[in-house]
This record gives C-alpha cells, sequence and structure tokens, in this order.
C-alpha cells in the first residue's frame, strides 16, 4: 500500500525559515506533510517531478478585501493565480458582518465604490445566511474554499449595527453603546475572529461610502478605538490592523491590547491613493524603536508597482480630493452632468496642480495618463496619447481635455497610468528592514482598476531574480512565514514535518506576469481586471493541487482558521 498521498520529488526545497536551499523529496499524507527527504516513487499514489523547479511553502496574504467574492470564487482570485494558500479578509475595518436583514442592501452599497464590484453583484453571488459573527463565520466554513482564511472583525459593520450607519458616522459611541460593541468583539473573538481592524483616514479619505462620506472608523473617537482594543487583552489574543493610524495612536493600541499591531502603510513614496504615510526611512527607525519598546508593531510594506486602468464612469480613486470626488459620485448619466457643469470643473480645474500626486502611480498627474481606448470616432485620433500631448495639441487644460474626452464616450475612454520605475535602492532598504511585511495586494478591493494581488510573483521575479534586492531563503520568510507569524497563523507558513501542505512549486526563471485582462466572471455580469501569472507549476492547499499552472482542478481543500488554525 502507498504510505504517502503525494511526492514532490526532486525540487530544490526552500522551507520557509531561512534555512539554506536543499534538494529533496516531501511527502505528504492527509494534506499534512509528513516526511522531508529521500523517498521512494513507490511509496506514493501520485508522484510530481519537481526537478529544477523551487518547492516553498504557499505564500501569507494579509490585506485583502475578499469579504464577498469568496462566496463565488473559491481561489479568492487574483490572489490564488499567484501562489497565495492563505488570505486574511475584513481589513480596514471591513466586512458584512454583523448585519441586520434590513440592512444588508445598505451593507452592500457601503462597499460598493470602494472595491469597484457593483452592489448587484454582492446580493446575486452572497447568499446571506448570517447576521451575527458567528452566523458569519459559519457560513464561511459552509462555502467550499480553494484558500484558508483568517478573518477580522470589521469594526464598521460592528458599529453600524449597534449604532446606526448614519448614527456611527456623526458621534462617538455612548458608554452602552460601547459596552455592546465590546461584548458583539468578545463574541467574535470567542468565535475564532483573528482581531480588530479600521481604517482611520479622516474626511478626505480616499476609500469612501456609495455617496462620497468617509466610513465610520475615519470619523471613530480614538478612546473608543482604544477601548475596544482592550477585548484582546482580555481574550490574550489576536492582533489589530490599522491604515492611518499615527504611530502615537498605533502604540496606544498595541499598550491597550497587549497584541501586535499591523500597520499600514511601510511605502518608499505613497501608497495607492496617493497618501503618504511618513518618510520610510523614520518610519523603519519608529518601527525598530517601538518594537525594542514592547510595542509589537509590524509595518505592511507597499512593494508592487500600482499601475491602473480606469474609466470615469466607474473611477473613484481621486477620492482625496473633494474637487474630484464631486464630479465622481452617482451613476454614469449623473456623473456626466456635474462633469459638464462650469462650477463643479472650474473647482476641479483650480484645485490642480501639474506637479501633484494624483495616485500612488502617476506624478505629474493628468497629464501623464494615456488614451488607451476609445469609442467615439471623434476621439479615434487621440488614442495612444498622454492628456498632457493631447492637451498642448487642443490648447486645453488637462482637467478639460480629460473630462471632454471622456464625455465623449459616454465616460468610457479608458485611461491608462505610465510604466513605473521602482526606486529599487529604497525598495531594498524598506524590505529588508526588520519588520517589514511586504504586500498590501488589497485583493478583492478596487477591482476594476488595478491587479496589485499579483505582489508575491512581482515580488520573487522583478525584486529578487532580476534585481537581487534580497536572497531566495529571506524572500520565502518574508512571503509565507513571517507573515503568518505576525498573524497568529499557528501552524503555516513554512515546509515542516506535521505542517498543514500549503506548498508551491514553480520555475524561477520562467516566473513573470501575465497580461492584464478584462474578465467578465462575476455574479450579475459585473466584469474586473485580472492578471495571472507565468511559472508556477503547482499550488496545493492542505495536500491537494488546486492549480496546475493556471489551470483550476476544482478541488476546494481551503479551510477557515478560527483562532489561527483549521484545528481550533
Amino acid at each position: 500500500m502507498p504510505t504517502y498521498d503525494l511526492v514532490l520529488k526532486g525540487g530544490t526545497i526552500i522551507d520557509g525559515m531561512r534555512t539554506p536551499r536543499f534538494g529533496g523529496d516531501v511527502g505528504i499524507v492527509g494534506g499534512k506533510i509528513a516526511q522531508i527527504g529521500q523517498i521512494s516513487d513507490s511509496d506514493a499514489r501520485r508522484v510530481i517531478d519537481c526537478k529544477d523547479k523551487i518547492v516553498c511553502p504557499g505564500f501569507v496574504d494579509l490585506h485583502t478585501h475578499f469579504d464577498s467574492q469568496i462566496f463565488w470564487d473559491p481561489y479568492c482570485t487574483i490572489s490564488g493565480w499567484h501562489g497565495v494558500t492563505s488570505v486574511a479578509i475584513g481589513n480596514c475595518g471591513f466586512g458584512f458582518a454583523p448585519c441586520k436583514p434590513e440592512d444588508r442592501e445598505r451593507s452592500m452599497k457601503t462597499m460598493e465604490r470602494n472595491e469597484a464590484i457593483r452592489a448587484t453583484t454582492m446580493q446575486a453571488g452572497m447568499p446571506w445566511d448570517w447576521e451575527t459573527i458567528p452566523e458569519y463565520f459559519d457560513s464561511l466554513e459552509r462555502t467550499p474554499k480553494g484558500v484558508n482564511v483568517l478573518a477580522y472583525s470589521g469594526l464598521n459593520p460592528v458599529m453600524a449595527y449597534v449604532m446606526g450607519t448614519e448614527a456611527a458616522k456623526t458621534r462617538y459611541c455612548t458608554p452602552e453603546e460601547r459596552h455592546q460593541i465590546k461584548a458583539l468583539l468578545s463574541e467574535a473573538m470567542d468565535a475564532g475572529s483573528c482581531g480588530i481592524s479600521a481604517q482611520l483616514l479622516g474626511e478626505n479619505s480616499p476609500q469612501m461610502d456609495f455617496d462620497g462620506t468617509p466610513m465610520i472608523t475615519d470619523r471613530m473617537s480614538h478612546d473608543d478605538l482604544l477601548d475596544f482594543a482592550g477585548v484582546l487583552a482580555e481574550k490574550g489574543r489576536g492582533f489589530i490592523q490599522v491604515i492611518g493610524a499615527d504611530k502615537q495612536l498605533t502604540e496606544k493600541l498595541c499598550e491597550a491590547s497587549g497584541r501586535p499591531v499591523i500597520w499600514n502603510v511601510l511605502s518608499v513614496g505613497t501608497d495607492q491613493h496617493g497618501i503618504n504615510h511618513g518618510g520610510y526611512k523614520e518610519t523603519i527607525q519608529w518601527l525598530d524603536e517601538a518594537n525594542a519598546r514592547g510595542n509589537r508593531i509590524f509595518g505592511q510594506a507597499f512593494t508592487v508597482r500600482d499601475t491602473f486602468q480606469f474609466s470615469l464612469d466607474e473611477w473613484n480613486l481621486f477620492d482625496n480630493d473633494p474637487t474630484w470626488r464631486a464630479i465622481t459620485l452617482g451613476t454614469p448619466e449623473e456623473r456626466m452632468q456635474k462633469m459638464r457643469d462650469p462650477e463643479l470643473r472650474a473647482a476641479v480645474r483650480d484645485a490642480y496642480e501639474p506637479d501633484s500626486i494624483t495616485t500612488g502611480a502617476v506624478v505629474g498627474s493628468l497629464e501623464n495618463f494615456t488614451v488607451g481606448h476609445v469609442y467615439s470616432e471623434e476621439n479615434r485620433q487621440f488614442e495612444g496619447f498622454s492628456i498632457g500631448e493631447i492637451a498642448k495639441k487642443l490648447d486645453k487644460h488637462p482637467v478639460d481635455t480629460m473630462l471632454e474626452l471622456s464625455l465623449t464616450d459616454d465616460l468610457k475612454t479608458l485611461y491608462s497610468s505610465p510604466p513605473l520605475t521602482p526606486n529599487y535602492e529604497a525598495l531594498a532598504e524598506v524590505i529588508n528592514s526588520n519588520f517589514a511585511l511586504p504586500g498590501v495586494s488589497d485583493g478583492g478591493a478596487h477591482m476594476k482598476f488595478m491587479t496589485m494581488g499579483c505582489y508575491p510573483t512581482e515580488f520573487l521575479s522583478l525584486l529578487v531574480r532580476d534585481n537581487d534586492i534580497m536572497d531566495l531563503e529571506q524572500a520565502h520568510w518574508r512571503l509565507s512565514a513571517y507573515p503568518a507569524l505576525a498573524a497568529g497563523f499557528k501552524d503555516r507558513g513554512v515546509l515542516r514535518i506535521g505542517a498543514p501542505a500549503d506548498i508551491v512549486v514553480y520555475d524561477y526563471d520562467a516566473l513573470d506576469l501575465g497580461p492584464v485582462e478584462r474578465m467578465y466572471d462575476f455574479p450579475a455580469g459585473d466584469w474586473r481586471l485580472a492578471q495571472k501569472a507565468v511559472g508556477y507549476e503547482y499550488t496545493i492547499v492542505n495536500g491537494e493541487v488546486t492549480f496546475e499552472g493556471n489551470d483550476c482542478t476544482k478541488t476546494t481543500p481551503g479551510q477557515l482558521l478560527r483562532h489561527g488554525s483549521a484545528n481550533a
């Protein structure tokens, strides 16, 4: 009788623990690694030849927004296409539980603009067989999954459940509401939540509600947040994810909770929203000093090139500019009406600065966007030219140029951001710093504009292989073991005997990004931007192959990781 369900034969093993690479076989039994060494082919039901291939732990993506998508896409693609075997959902304070039945539509509308997924798509794709957070976790557990899932309790839905959305946006909690919210968070922690998350980006947050108002946590009291963090101290487990918190508040969160904080975003310049969270050298120094003080803080490092494709009928990533936000709210018809309004347009034009950074990708802003595709004969002559070039030709302001091109095409004109040349020296300093976790994939968010979920592939190919930022041993520790440690995964992120068999087999020399494409594969006819990879041979989750190259096997061995483990 075969001893092993699967043997990965003759690969170059990088175990994720910074052990020097070595050749050998990996034997898998019952979803776990049973042996690493030399294994006879006759002892296996299936043997995969891994000669000249890297065998490494599956990647752990800590910053995703697959809270709705996981119900219709078991593999959480884009992440699942790029070797990710475990994801954390519920980041930035977002999520869909708890939620009263009468508030479901409002809950989906809340996420529509931010995720660039239509509410009708969420309605068609989500079972909505829950009200409470424990019931939501039970629904996640029942749902077939191709990746493992760890879930935060986002503070937006919890506060909305207790206070009502509008009240939570306009005032702080009463003592009784605080008590109720803490009770819900305690219940969530008992049910397996990995902790709490919040977005604290203020009045001009780039991640807005559907109506252009800030999210609940953007306006919440810091005293309330610190009180909620105390729930983790009472439980003695979990961690916190925040974006937009200043350094002093972040350390207070550590002190109030006694638990680690994953702080967003550690970046060389701005993040994908055009926000600078502080100079990277100063941030690295602060992380070192905070950890020396006993405040366990990890910096989620922004390592991927944040390029965009977009059209103004859907675009929302200028939301941190109130003048742009005013004309990009509503249906395409409502947007067009606003863009034709002389006063609203003048406000955008007057606020525009040629050398401003409108998004994280584009310095010089509108002038550097290229017209990728047009829909009217009138605009055909401008295809392939930049807004700056067209503005000079027409002797018009860049704002007027872009808006008029778009209006001529009923806002469907497709724009793309320019190719980026990363600052490799600065990136090397960020990525090699003591407490940096690579990523910020935003998988499941901004689905019509970007494909940052490809970050593991870009990290290994562009940064490690092509620019020698670090060796592969450390790269795989950073992509798997280190984020797993930071987020409280109890038994994943490394290749060792007894660990769940979450494994990626890939051709290092061939590893590359595929083309960006538009896919109409979401419920209710919705579309998204997608980007697959080249070079991954096999992705294995809990001992079962989920992808052979880009071909999905349709197996769904993923598990809900309550308290960081499938066995909790």
